[in-house]
């Protein structure tokens, strides 16, 4: 079953980085903007070149190659032996990281503007658990394989 809900991660997660996160705005009296994780790494691409291509990796690459690497071991299409580079690739991947910020910043907010949770942010956080619970249980199946 992993497999399939890892499979469904290659689909779920670039929906989830376009997705509205969170909707912002100055007063409450304007409209709000929508905030994606890919709109946020533009802006930061705007500001900071540095800082977004180290994001830009760790948020987005890092996770999705960990995932293509770990539907290729569940299709027997890798070696198992890759399993602990995959688990360091997730370690460095900055997804959760990301959401943990993104939650204090809402929890914060931002002085005299407000923020309302979007759709995506749901969807962020269920790609991102999800991703953690197939590696767990990829890891236990092949400890189970080689017992």
């Amino acid at each position: 079953m992993h497999r399939w809900i890892n499979l469904s991660l290659l689909v779920l997660y670039p929906v989830a980085w376009f997705a509205p996160l969170m909707k912002a705005g100055l007063l409450p009296l304007f409209n709000l903007k929508e905030i994606s994780v890919i709109t946020g790494l533009q802006s930061l691409w705007g500001s900071d070149v540095f800082l977004a291509l180290v994001v830009t990796i760790f948020a987005l690459f890092a996770p999705y190659l960990k995932t293509i690497g770990l539907a290729l071991m569940h299709w027997r299409l890798l070696s198992p032996r890759v399993a602990p580079a995959l688990a360091i690739m997730g370690k460095l991947a900055m997804a959760d990281i990301f959401l943990i910020a993104l939650y204090i910043t809402l929890a914060k907010g931002i002085g005299i503007g407000r923020l309302e949770t979007a759709w995506g942010l749901y969807l962020f956080t269920a790609c991102i658990l999800a991703s953690l619970w197939v590696s767990w249980a990829t890891e236990q199946s092949r400890k189970r394989t080689t017992d």
